[in-house]
């Protein structure tokens, strides 16, 4: 497709779904930090929202003797998986040092959810030589189908930065020891730990969560928060050193759970903005850029005709929301500086990068060919038979007795809506071609995840106010 008709069907699609129209974004915003509470694992506080979840998962740890109680459940399942965790809370951190102005009302929740993540990192590390990097048996736990507050499949806990650091300048203003002890187990997992867990958990994380990009993006991802969280030279040597050694051959549009290149220069470009080695980290950012926008004549994402930002592999919304924040937050020293991005003969203004995560989040809340919002709870029409098994089985307060693991297929196979609203939840989102079937079973679009909503936080703050 060449450009001009690229730039025609995207503007058509636009002009159709009433991109223009307003969103109500602080609605979306309090829903999308709601759904935190729902994912939560653990003892549940009084102060619980979500009142269908109970309590789960107490003696996680117990059987080695360690406390590992608490954190949260990824996505659909009832396994804690470390890894994905870690960027969830570090993009939490993210949005509210960004856009925590912004959040008003919302932000004692957001710090709270931040916290309920943070806390269980902080006893993930707490034993030297060890990092917890997973609890909970993935074959076993995707077996079954029943609540977390049931579960007897296994709860083997797995040993093996970024988060720990980020989370530390959030605290910073208004709790100053919590943060200096964010701030130095962050240290210490950074300067200590260094390794693919592949090599130990492979058999046990993969497929679902292998570390696919290898492990250096992570070390040079938690260095660059330590600078921007200490300014310490070690920290700004070890990643200009260091970003040299990322695998070449990632695309310049690769920011997640995984891999973390885009997100390492739009972070180490602010962290380094005066300085002369900056410009590297710019010239890549530019790419990035480039690599993005649909008019870009180097685009190396693909666009649905609805509009919405594809990349291959499920849960395509991690990528609409997380490539979207990065858009936003460059573009704010675009604008500082008075500077626009050159993509061949493309000229690319600080506010076609804002108008682009635009699209995007109002694709999500319901701009779209199905004029459907992924966002549950939001919206006159959104996914009610979402891949999740609290909100798929009755809850412990309606139906007390125990469901078994294999006692809860009949509601997996189901065609009724789950009988439980996890407010706020993204799914995976549409196909490339904006069809969505709201199908339990088809977990790769209709499962939702921490990481989806992590960056939106950000995006729906910002959002809110401007």
């Amino acid at each position: 497709m060449s450009l001009i008709q690229r730039l025609s069907v995207l503007g058509m699609a636009a002009m159709a779904m009433g991109l223009v129209a307003s969103h109500d974004y602080g609605e979306a915003l309090t829903k999308s930090i709601l759904f935190y509470e729902g994912q939560r694992s653990g003892k549940l506080p009084p102060t619980q929202r979500i009142t269908w979840r109970k309590d789960s998962a107490l003696r996680d740890g117990f059987e080695i003797g360690v406390d590992l109680v608490g954190g949260y459940y990824d996505a659909g399942d009832n396994v804690k998986f470390t890894f994905p965790m870690a960027f969830s809370i570090t993009m939490l951190a993210w949005s509210l040092l960004e856009f925590g102005q912004s959040l008003g009302t919302d932000l004692q929740h957001s710090l709270k959810a931040i916290q309920w993540g943070t806390d269980y990192l902080l006893k993930a590390t707490s034993i030297p030589g060890f990092v917890f990097a997973q609890v909970g048996d993935p074959y076993g736990d995707h077996n079954c189908w029943e609540r977390p507050e049931d579960m007897d499949t296994p709860r083997t806990p797995y040993a093996v930065t970024a988060a720990l650091a980020a989370s530390s300048m959030v605290f910073r203003p208004i709790n100053r020891g919590y943060s200096a002890r964010l701030l130095k187990r962050a240290r210490m997992v950074n300067d200590k730990y260094r390794g693919s867990y592949n090599d130990s958990l492979g058999p046990w994380a993969c497929p679902f969560y292998c570390d696919y990009s290898g492990y250096q993006d992570e070390l040079v991802w938690g260095a660059a928060w330590l600078l921007r969280a200490t300014k310490a030279p070690y920290y700004r040597n070890y990643v200009l050193a260091n970003i040299q050694n990322l695998d070449k051959s990632s695309s310049f549009a690769e920011f997640g759970w995984d891999t973390k290149h885009a997100g390492i220069n739009v972070l180490v470009s602010r962290a380094t903005n005066k300085e002369s080695n900056s410009c590297a980290f710019h010239y890549q950012c530019r790419q990035f850029v480039c690599s993005v926008l649909p008019e870009s004549p180097t685009v190396s994402v693909s666009y649905s005709p609805g509009g919405l930002l594809i990349k291959p592999g499920g849960s395509n919304l991690q990528h609409a929301t997380a490539l979207s924040f990065l858009l936003l937050v460059y573009s704010r020293p675009l604008s500082k500086d008075s500077r626009v991005i050159h993509c061949g003969n493309v000229v690319a203004t600080p506010a076609r990068l804002i108008q682009v995560a635009r699209s995007q989040v109002d694709y999500i809340l319901g701009s779209n060919p199905l004029n459907m919002s992924y966002m549950v709870g939001y919206g006159k029409k959104f996914p009610e038979r979402i891949h999740h098994r609290g909100s798929s089985l009755p809850s412990i307060t309606q139906h007390p007795q125990h469901i078994d693991c294999t006692g809860g297929a009949t509601y997996f196979y189901t065609n009724n809506p789950n009988p439980n609203l996890l407010t706020g939840a993204v799914v995976g989102g549409p196909d490339i071609k904006d069809s969505y079937a709201d199908s339990r079973a088809d977990f790769a679009h209709s499962e939702p995840t921490t990481y989806i909503n992590a960056p939106l936080v950000g995006l729906l703050a910002y959002f809110k106010s401007h």
